[in-house]
């Protein structure tokens, strides 16, 4: 559990409080999708658009929570690093695609969940953002994955791609509260990163993982427990946050 199970309840989260959020998902897992109740429905993609053909607002999908709409994924998106590699501006796609979804002015926040890997999508995502907001394990390998990011980060800043590219923050996730090795890699990474590490820290927890399953996020799931407070948190922050940018 980590970069979806954010997105999706954070994007849940975030427009519990009023603001009308999208959730992007360009994971060809999919699992954003269906985190939030919709079905993977061949053409609902964001794959042809992206490949220059029709316009991505008519993809965007309402869910079954006020003022939370989607642009779901489904296997399509398997064949999309292959073919934007060959195409013009191929950094730019994910860029040039959500212009007028932001012109549009339906939506005040934008997020969008990556495929766990570096590849086109993903740069393409990033390329795309004002802020990557970084979900990170509690787990030994934590900081090897920051450096890593931090190394993509100035490549994409110095190569032009997107100059204004920056970590907006970084969530600490499966957070367990009994083991010594949460308390140290939380440690260490607020050691590394001050205040970008966000204050909120996400408890490990059999309901947040159950919660796909059912294709609701935790607030929807089951509101009143850790998990739901600890995003209905961070959501609060990230607004503090942006507000102070």
């Amino acid at each position: 559990m980590g970069k979806t199970t954010t997105a999706v309840n954070l994007a849940a989260c975030l427009a519990a409080t009023g603001r009308r959020v999208l959730l992007f998902d360009l994971d060809p897992q999919a699992n954003a999708t269906s985190g939030l109740g919709l079905e993977k429905v061949e053409g609902d993609s964001a794959y042809r658009v992206l490949l220059g053909e029709g316009e991505l607002l008519t993809k965007v999908k309402e869910t079954a929570y006020e003022r939370l709409h989607a642009i779901p994924s489904e296997m399509d998106l398997c064949g999309a690093d292959v073919e934007l590699a060959r195409s013009e501006n191929h950094l730019q796609r994910v860029t040039e695609s959500l212009r007028p979804v932001v012109e549009s002015g339906r939506f005040d926040l934008i997020l969008v969940d990556c495929p766990p890997s570096l590849g086109i999508l993903t740069l393409n995502a990033f390329a795309a953002s004002d802020g990557l907001l970084v979900p990170l394990q509690c787990e030994y390998y934590a900081l090897e994955g920051i450096s890593m990011m931090n190394r993509v980060l100035t490549q994409l800043r110095e190569g032009g791609v997107n100059p204004r590219l920056e970590i907006f923050g970084v969530v600490m996730t499966m957070y367990d509260a009994r083991t010594k090795l949460s308390h140290e890699v939380v440690s260490e990474v607020r050691g590394l990163l001050g205040d970008r590490v966000f204050e909120t820290v996400i408890p490990r927890s059999t309901k947040l993982a159950e919660a796909p399953s059912f294709g609701k996020p935790i607030i929807h799931y089951d509101k009143y427990s850790a998990s739901a407070a600890a995003y209905e948190v961070l959501a609060q922050e990230v607004l503090v946050r942006l507000h102070s940018q």
